[in-house]
């Protein structure tokens, strides 16, 4: 054990849980007044199921034995972290890192994948449906896929045991373009199908993000807990973690610029949502590359990123889909660059060796790369839309058009973000769905302001 990658680790570890709460921020300035503490509340609702389910099963099913040709670890291996922890004086071992930190700093990379998909359904879901629906998706969806892609596992013997992705197909993944962002994003996608628009979709301008400096914030939060994200997944205080730690700077600074530019060019000024959205693009680009390519072709990435993902986030209005704070445009249409470009410009002399069309290696890494981004686009996609048309089925998974016009706070959590005092008109009581809104009589706070 070396004591400087286990603390390096731990602290990365730490950083990756921040950006749960950052997401939270994030997604919660760009909803309504009236729904953010809902929208923040999906975040830290998917802190707590997903981190009970990994100590539970979660780490065995996606680092386990293989028990499906690559497909999944065993869940019943390491059940409530068996085998993992000491024996004796003895700390059983991954890499240079005791196998319980490796198991903290991944069990973070599932929360977040989870919360990234709330994102696309503000405003109008269910709570208690949205914390089934992270239960079962992480299950079925996430667990897989992050043994596909993360486990490199091998046996007593030394032969192969990991994901079929990663040590099978042998796709490039260093820190979850494929596992993270592109699941997130299929899911999202199918999520919000799964629920259909906002009442005044595309129309209503009280759909504009109600608090830009918490967007900034949660930003600045996320791009932080990002180094710990990426550079983390070195799993060791080494070099290959301070490559990963400059593209992670070099990318989203150039996915600013290419952001604003369109923004610029398009509407004739750019925004403090546009610099925050860049930065987050830029991040989700460079998050499979950051091991694979040199920081030139980082901020190319990252340019690229920018300017794509700022024009794809209008399409939600030209198909249909509301898919409120453009999960798929940002994190699937940005995995899905970051994940293809490595087979453009993977550097062979870079920590990753892989080598890209640019660099000779011809067509084979980019097919490898596709292969691994649309198998866990088309595998998210369609288990994250059987489990929400079931849940919408069985339970519902959007609320009332009465509490929707209401605001989802006051309806679900019967709290309100902001008490601005004085004189409250009326009070509202959440009942029962079915039965509608009972407004109680005046509630008055203030006697001289009554008077």
């Amino acid at each position: 054990m070396n004591t400087g990658d286990t603390a390096w680790v731990l602290v990365s570890a730490a950083l990756v849980l921040l950006m749960t709460p950052g997401l939270a921020f994030f997604y919660g300035g760009m909803t309504r007044a009236k729904g953010v503490l809902n929208m923040m509340m999906m975040s830290f609702g998917a802190i707590a199921v997903v981190g009970v389910l990994w100590v539970l099963f979660g780490y065995s099913a996606s680092f386990g034995n293989d028990v499906g040709g690559g497909l999944l670890g065993d869940p019943l291996q390491k059940l409530g972290l068996q085998g993992v922890l000491a024996t004796g004086k003895t700390l059983p071992l991954v890499g240079t890192i005791p196998e319980i930190a490796f198991v903290g700093f991944q069990a973070v990379f599932a929360i977040i994948t989870v919360a990234l998909i709330s994102g696309s359904i503000a405003d109008r879901a269910k709570f208690g449906a949205w914390m089934v629906f992270a239960a079962v998706w992480v299950t079925v969806v996430y667990f897989p896929v992050a043994h596909w892609v993360f486990d490199f596992n091998k046996d007593a013997n030394g032969n192969n045991t990991g994901g079929w992705l990663g040590q099978g197909l042998g796709v490039i993944d260093f820190a979850g373009g494929t596992a993270v962002h592109i699941n997130a994003g299929a899911a999202a996608l199918a999520l919000c199908l799964i629920l259909g628009k906002r009442k005044g979709f595309g129309k209503d301008p009280s759909h504009r993000p109600h608090n830009m400096p918490f967007v900034m914030l949660g930003a600045g939060l996320l791009w932080f807990g990002w180094f710990g994200f990426n550079a983390g997944s070195a799993l060791g205080a080494n070099g290959i973690a301070a490559y990963a730690w400059i593209n992670t700077l070099a990318a989203p600074c150039a996915a600013i610029l290419g952001w604003l530019l369109v923004e610029k060019l398009r509407d004739g000024h750019a925004t403090s949502l546009g610099a925050a959205s860049g930065a987050v693009a830029g991040l989700v680009a460079i998050t499979p590359a950051c091991s694979a390519i040199t920081p030139m072709w980082a901020m190319a990435l990252g340019l690229l990123a920018g300017v794509v993902c700022a024009m794809a986030v209008g399409l939600k209005f030209r198909l249909g889909f509301d898919d409120s704070l453009d999960v798929v445009g940002v994190h699937l249409v940005g995995g899905i660059i970051g994940t293809l470009f490595i087979g453009l410009a993977a550097d062979p002399n870079a920590p990753a060796a892989g080598q890209g069309l640019f660099y000779g290696g011809g067509l084979e890494l980019l097919g490898k790369q596709a292969i691994g981004a649309f198998a866990v686009m088309l595998y998210s996609f369609v288990l994250a839309y059987a489990i929400g048309w079931i849940i919408n089925k069985t339970m519902g998974f959007r609320i009332s058009s009465a509490h929707e016009s209401a605001g989802i706070d006051i309806s679900v959590h019967a709290e309100s973000a902001y008490d601005l005092g004085g004189r409250v008109s009326g009070s509202f009581h959440p009942m029962d769905e079915n039965s509608g809104w009972h407004q109680a009589a005046p509630v008055h706070t203030n006697s001289k302001v009554d008077a």
